[in-house]
């Protein structure tokens, strides 16, 4: 009789570890973890960043974001507000737009006439 509950509680501890994996498996895969991704970043209005990753984005606390940029190669980090649309592998890169449009999201100052 011990012996088989040790058993069912092995199995049960192997399932719960399982269970683990799977969900951790679903999450990755519901956050676009290997897909390429359409960036563009923007600081106080002016858009410092425009590019491609070539699959998994990694984000920060501080805000910054890490990633291959599908233009060299490289190894990339950006800080700013960025944008971050993932597409599918074989469309082709497309040219982000701010929602307030080029100029980003916040329009920047009028030029100040010199006195």
């Amino acid at each position: 009789m011990r012996r088989a509950t040790t058993l069912f509680v092995l199995a049960g501890i192997a399932l719960a570890a399982t269970a683990c994996t799977e969900a951790k498996r679903a999450r990755n895969a519901a956050t676009f973890g290997d897909q390429p991704a359409d960036i563009t970043c923007w600081t106080y209005g002016t858009e410092t960043f425009s590019g491609r990753s070539t699959g998994k984005v990694e984000y920060d606390d501080g805000g910054r974001i890490a990633f291959v940029d599908a233009a060299n190669d490289r190894y990339t980090t950006v800080e700013g507000d960025c944008r971050v649309v993932y597409v599918p592998e074989d469309e082709p890169a497309t040219a982000a737009t701010a929602p307030g449009g080029p100029a980003g999201p916040v329009s920047p100052p009028p030029a100040v006439p010199e006195a």
